[in-house]
């Protein structure tokens, strides 16, 4: 087994396919399929199905991916560490958020202390957060609780209450607060399944014994608001990320306090990486500064 073969079968897994691996490694996709040819033959296994243009792991392709993903997580550890300026001065973060609202008090100060350093931010449901961490698609994410596992290291950034809203000059809109069972007479506008914010929702609501079926479902925070503000419902969301929006006006939510509370996370493995130690250092600074008693 020679490093440039795991390496080639490491690039097509996450690239995809042959070709976007080859451009990425700057290799003709002939020497490339070579490279994972001979892998596969010296170890008598079979890694990739090949059907006409689509290209998908086998299971042991799957777990093979595991491995490398740890293997050249170390080596880019390993670069850091013999190259700490540059990691500093020149490098990518990515992160995933369920909400970039959490994030914004801390892009601010970190461009400022290290302004080479490039920021790719997208957004992303609770699942999709673990997802790209899993998958190594991302660097750091924001979730609406922190996770109990010991797989993630974790900086708590805020706690807020979740809260009802609804178009101005609706039904919902002149109530002064809702209760569980009060938002059963309105259509409801809900995320994606995978959303943090509406599994705390329906586990509250079976506490309650109250039923909540999503009248519409929607994908995103901004997509939700739309479609409230256009009269179509009510929607459920933090009170941090309400934001500000004439179309639409606040409604506490009476009874059991529901509240979310935005974690940052890393992979445990890849928290001493230079960017990423960086990042949850400063974002652990400033949220220590807005609330004493928060912990990593």
């Amino acid at each position: 087994m020679r490093y440039v073969q795991l390496r080639a079968f490491h690039h097509v897994a996450i690239h995809g396919g042959f070709s976007r691996a080859a451009e990425k490694l700057h290799l003709t996709q002939p020497a490339l399929s070579d490279q994972v040819r001979k892998l596969e033959e010296e170890y008598d296994v079979i890694l990739f199905n090949r059907r006409k243009k689509q290209v998908t792991l086998t299971p042991a392709g799957r777990r093979l991916l595991e491995v490398t993903h740890r293997f050249f997580e170390v080596e880019t550890q390993a670069l850091e560490l013999l190259s700490e300026s540059r990691a500093l001065s020149a490098g990518t973060l990515r992160i995933v958020a369920d909400s970039a609202m959490h994030l914004l008090h801390i892009l601010q100060p970190f461009r400022m202390r290290y302004p080479k350093v490039r920021l790719s931010l997208r957004a992303g449901n609770s699942q999709e957060v673990f997802d790209a961490l899993f998958n190594y698609e991302a660097d750091v994410g924001v979730l609406g609780e922190a996770p109990q596992t010991r797989d993630m290291e974790v900086v708590r950034l805020s706690t807020t209450p979740m809260v009802a809203f609804a178009a101005v000059g609706s039904e919902a809109a002149r109530a002064s607060s809702l209760t569980l069972r009060q938002l059963t007479r309105f259509p409801l506008v809900l995320r994606e399944p995978g959303s943090k914010t509406r599994e705390k929702l329906e586990a509250a609501a079976r506490r309650a014994g109250v039923e909540l079926t999503a009248a519409i479902e929607a994908e995103g925070r901004e997509a939700i608001r739309e479609i409230v503000a256009s009269g179509a419902g009510v929607g459920i969301v933090s009170e941090a990320e309400f934001g500000h929006d004439p179309r639409i006006v606040k409604i506490p939510l009476a009874g059991e306090m529901l509240a979310m509370d935005e974690a940052l996370i890393c992979l445990r493995e890849r928290a001493s990486g230079k960017l990423v130690k960086a990042f949850m250092e400063m974002a652990g600074e400033i949220a220590a500064e807005k609330n004493p008693a928060a912990s990593t």
